[in-house]
């Protein structure tokens, strides 16, 4: 039984940083893929950061430069580091991963295990 639990959202101001924090129970880091996901009130769910076993990264273009993913393999957490944040950057922020080889990254229909999510405000 996967179990995924986020925190470390909240609000901040445009240009702060914020940490999320993703803690795996039941969760083998031998497996393929975790990542991040958000969602904005009104818009569909997208993908922002995801990393593999290998430690291999994709980033939205959206957040290119400005976020960084990583993972604690000794403490089954996976981390998202978000810095230079923008209002735009508000949502609702999921922790999910997937056992698949064949899973596209950032893409959430490919992902089986979720978290309950954590909020991000950014305010202007």
């Amino acid at each position: 039984q996967v179990q995924l639990v986020e925190s470390g959202g909240g609000s901040v101001q445009a240009g702060g940083s914020l940490r999320l924090s993703c803690a795996a129970f039941g969760y083998t880091y031998s497996s393929y893929c975790m990542g991040w996901f958000r969602q904005a009130p009104g818009k569909e769910r997208e993908g922002v950061a995801v990393i593999d076993s290998d430690g291999i990264t994709s980033y939205a273009d959206s957040v290119k430069g400005r976020f960084t993913i990583s993972q604690d393999n000794a403490k089954n957490t996976l981390y998202l580091q978000m810095n230079s944040l923008k209002p735009e950057d508000t949502a609702m922020y999921y922790c999910a991963a997937t056992y698949s080889i064949f899973a596209r990254p950032l893409v959430p229909a490919d992902f089986g295990y979720w978290g309950q999510g954590t909020q991000v405000t950014v305010s202007s």
